[in-house]
């Protein structure tokens, strides 16, 4: 008998293991991923004329990728702050020097800002391909780490 995966306690595991998004320049978005938040190249392959790169925090094992998908595209309507990626830093300090980077890179969007407890001190800045990345510190993902 098949298991129903509606009923409680039977859902099956999906751990999250990547998110794929389009690039116009692959090049440029393997440069900011490095320089913004330490990413490595983990798989580089050529897929039907399409280049593609996976990158991760991990060189070795990795359990989560950015998949980046070298194609043209029309580059629609600037997201807004709530569509982003995020990445923690471990200090104030390194979300300033990523604004002054972003300033650098003529790619800063937001901040830096302080968004108060579960927000954290955060920076968002843009990707080659206008992407939001927010770096933030301070902002717990871990449910019993919210302040209540």
């Amino acid at each position: 008998m098949t298991k129903k995966i509606d009923e409680p306690g039977k859902r099956p595991s999906a751990p999250m293991t990547h998110v794929a998004v389009r690039t116009g320049d692959i090049d440029a978005s393997i440069h900011f991923y490095r320089r913004y938040a330490g990413l490595h190249i983990v798989h580089r392959r050529g897929d039907g004329g399409t280049r593609v790169v996976w990158m991760s925090h991990n060189e070795q094992d990795p359990e989560f990728v950015i998949v980046l998908l070298e194609m043209p595209y029309e580059k629609l309507q600037e997201p807004t702050p709530m569509d982003h990626f995020g990445f923690a830093v471990d200090s104030r300090e390194e979300v300033d020097q990523i604004a002054a980077l972003g300033i650098e890179d003529n790619l800063l969007k937001w901040g830096p800002t302080e968004g108060g407890p579960i927000v954290g001190y955060f920076v968002m800045v843009r990707d080659p391909s206008g992407n939001t990345c927010e770096f933030s510190f301070g902002q717990p993902i871990h449910p019993r780490q919210i302040p209540s």
